[in-house]
């Protein structure tokens, strides 16, 4: 089987004005993407999708196209997109950076390869080590008294896990934070993440102010830019410190566990560069004795049937101790899939189908396509 061409849709799509994410990062009100579809001389078409987020990853829709187009294409037509570790290799030559361009590339061929075998995603990555990915929702940067009426909406939906943004500033993220709990009760497990957004020593004097509101976990407390910096603020506290923003590469990952700076890795399959490079993440997670979970930037349904499918295979991603962020389906209008993803509050499902089990509606598309 050989790749003989790649087609890209650019799509936005808008976020319901309630959910709108606020924090640390700043503002997420409408998300674009590329959808793109990997095709082969054998009639089997991978599809794969780009999370196009430039204030965060720095890819908008416009470079994605024209890397894939300039670059990625070039170099894998010919390929045979099911020698998955050939196509990694040929992504990681074809240009530098670029990891949520190259995991859309990269999701499709792993399409490919479920389909032209007949199995799902997950059971080429070892089979289910679980029944299903246990989820949490998420509470934006948003007023205390509101966050507090989206938190109680998300438990009255079934949510029993969910996390709080902080990072804006410490007075407003500990009123948030209260109100919150105030709202949920003591029952409903609850973390918050900074994004990044908490100097060394607002998070040094604020994450105290936090511990009698029972949290679970602190994401991201503090800026990226210095691995120590959260190894200092985790050796203050006995809270599960998360790594999001300082975890992109595996190389990123070895230096967390060396320097003791995270309790989790929060995978993305964008900010690596796809499928393969989560998965191994989770395994040095698991061979340094720490856990994993899935983070999102609001991934759409092809990129979050991947996150679906890593998460039933890997044994480090200890989704019930650590619940995931596969929740974008609460937060959008709507999804451009012809049947949707098999998401409720709280739990996650891959499809019994081959490849990653997703289809597009061609309808959406024209209504949510840029151009």
């Amino acid at each position: 089987m050989k790749i003989t061409g790649i087609e890209t849709i650019p799509v936005s799509i808008p976020i319901d004005p309630k959910r709108a994410v606020r924090g640390g990062g700043g503002a997420h009100l409408v998300s674009e993407f590329v959808i793109v579809k990997v095709l082969t001389d054998e009639g089997i078409t991978g599809l794969g999708e780009v999370s196009c987020t430039p204030v965060w990853s720095g890819e908008d829709y416009r470079n994605a196209i024209r890397v894939i187009d300039t670059y990625i294409a070039p170099a894998l037509i010919g390929e045979d997109p099911r020698a998955i570790e050939a196509i990694g290799l040929k992504l990681k030559k074809s240009i530098a950076n670029n990891p949520f361009t190259k995991a859309g590339v990269e999701t499709a061929c792993w399409d490919i390869l479920g389909k032209a075998t007949g199995l799902p995603v997950y059971r080429l990555l070892g089979g289910p080590v679980r029944e299903f990915v246990t989820t949490k929702f998420s509470v934006t940067g948003m007023p205390a008294p509101i966050a507090a009426e989206v938190a109680l909406g998300a438990v009255e939906q079934g949510f029993r896990a969910m996390k709080v943004k902080v990072g804006v500033d410490p007075e407003s993220d500990v009123a948030r934070v209260k109100a919150v709990r105030e709202a949920i009760g003591p029952d409903i497990y609850l973390g918050v993440d900074a994004n990044g957004g908490w100097t060394p020593g607002q998070a040094a004097t604020t994450i105290p102010r936090l511990l009698e509101f029972d949290l679970k976990f602190v994401e991201q407390p503090v800026p990226a830019l210095d691995m120590g910096w959260m190894a200092d603020v985790r050796a203050r506290t006995a809270l599960p410190i998360i790594a999001d923003e300082s975890l992109y590469t595996i190389q990123d990952a070895m230096a967390l566990a060396r320097n003791g700076a995270a309790d989790v890795f929060s995978i993305y399959i964008g900010k690596g560069g796809g499928i393969n490079a989560g998965r191994k993440v989770a395994a040095i997670a698991e061979s340094a004795g720490l856990a994993c979970t899935i983070g999102s930037n609001l991934e759409m349904g092809i990129a979050m049937a991947a996150m679906i499918h890593l998460g039933m295979a890997m044994p480090a991603i200890d989704s019930p101790n650590f619940p995931c962020d596969i929740l974008s389906n609460f937060y959008y209008e709507s999804d451009y899939l012809a049947e949707p993803l098999k998401i409720t509050a709280g739990t996650a499902r891959p499809f019994e189908k081959p490849g990653l089990g997703v289809e597009l509606d061609d309808a959406k598309i024209r209504k949510y396509r840029i151009g």
